[in-house]
């Protein structure tokens, strides 16, 4: 009988799991476009990773903070909660969700959130500062970078860039009417942010214009500093070289104090504008009090302004605000006597129409000695 004999087949090749090494070196690859600025390609990434690990509780967290940060709430949400269902005990989890809601106005769930974190670290600084930022701090300062004083000066969208052109014109009664223009660019990173500005003013029948580097920046926990240097060439109207440097400082519960000196050289004279203010947020309110010195050769002024916003839709974006200041001035060579008196007021309603347009208008009405004025203001603004 014939036999077919054949060749025994040799063992299939062995099939590895792909190493722990690439998945983790893509995670971290992932993690780095997220801390760069690159929302969009972390995105691709953590979505990858997703794809071969289905339900990575890392990955989910980590993209969840990056839907957070591009204010994509639901999105953000359905991944926090669930790492929160699928690991409960991780910390990080509910920091994030609490950050998450805190960022959205929704500060009762963020409050919620804190607490598990507390339940799980009973010892955490960390988690009972947060709990009383929940509790305490306004829905429109809820953002990590955002400022009532200043609410320009750092992003809290997730954009890069933003622009803006103003008008005013102002009624000084006898005489033309006074018109000003500014245009305004201003890149935003993650330590702060620097605006190159135009500026123009047409004043008693004369025109001029200056530019200006107007910057934000972090310092040290609960601090910012503004720095700002301006420039005019022809100094007709504008002072030939002008600085300002404000220093803020958060003291807790909504609190937050500045001092700052702008300097103001002229042809003739130099003028130091000195200030400090004392304001504080509560409910979806804000309130300032500033008090300034100006002092020049033989001339001292010094004055006050009290400043309170509503921010109507619990955000940082969208706002009415109302003014009032009063002044006092000793002059030597002033006409009337040496002193004169000032006052005035002012209101403005500030709106985002989505993320990226918004716009402003405001009026304004002030008195000094006999004369009267009252001016308008527009703005559109731009970011993106």
């Amino acid at each position: 009988m014939f036999v077919d004999i054949q060749a025994i087949p040799a063992p299939a090749a062995e099939i590895r799991p792909a190493s722990a090494a690439g998945f983790d070196q893509q995670f971290n690859d992932a993690r780095a476009l997220a801390n760069a600025g690159q929302p969009a390609m972390a995105l691709e990434a953590y979505n990858a990773l997703l794809a071969r690990s289905p339900g990575n509780v890392d990955v989910l967290l980590s993209r969840g903070i990056v839907y957070g940060r591009l204010r994509r709430w639901a999105d953000a949400e359905a991944d926090l909660k669930a790492v929160t269902v699928a690991a409960p005990d991780y910390v990080d989890a509910w920091s994030a969700l609490g950050n998450m809601y805190l960022w959205s106005d929704q500060r009762d769930k963020a409050a919620e959130a804190y607490r598990r974190w507390i339940a799980l670290r009973p010892e955490d600084a960390d988690a009972r500062a947060a709990l009383e930022r929940a509790l305490a701090v306004p829905p429109a300062m809820a953002a990590p970078e955002a400022r009532a004083g200043s609410p320009d000066a750092f992003a809290t969208g997730g954009y890069t860039w933003a622009g803006s052109v103003t008008g005013s014109w102002t009624d000084a009664g006898a005489g033309p009417r006074w018109n000003d223009q500014t245009i305004s660019l201003r890149h935003y990173a993650k330590a702060g942010s620097l605006a190159f500005e135009t500026l123009r003013a047409h004043r008693f029948g004369q025109e001029d214009y200056a530019w200006s580097l107007d910057a934000y920046t972090v310092l040290w926990q609960g601090a910012y500093a503004n720095l700002r240097y301006q420039r005019s060439g022809a100094a007709r109207l504008f002072p030939h070289n002008a600085g300002r440097a404000e220093l803020y400082q958060s003291l807790g519960q909504g609190w937050e104090v500045s001092v700052s000196d702008d300097v103001l050289a002229f042809a003739a004279s130099r003028v130091n504008i000195y200030g400090a203010s004392l304001g504080n947020y509560f409910g979806n309110f804000y309130i300032a009090l500033r008090h300034q010195a100006i002092v020049s050769a033989g001339s001292h002024s010094t004055g006050e302004r009290l400043l309170s916003r509503y921010y109507y839709r619990g955000d940082a974006d969208n706002y009415v605000e109302l003014s009032a200041n009063r002044g006092s001035s000793d002059d030597a060579a002033s006409l009337v006597g040496g002193r004169t008196h000032s006052g005035g007021a002012g209101l403005a309603w500030v709106t985002y129409w989505d993320k990226a347009w918004g716009g402003r208008m405001g009026a304004s009405y002030s008195r000094a000695g006999g004369s009267n004025d009252s001016a308008v203001s527009f703005s559109v603004y731009r970011r993106w």
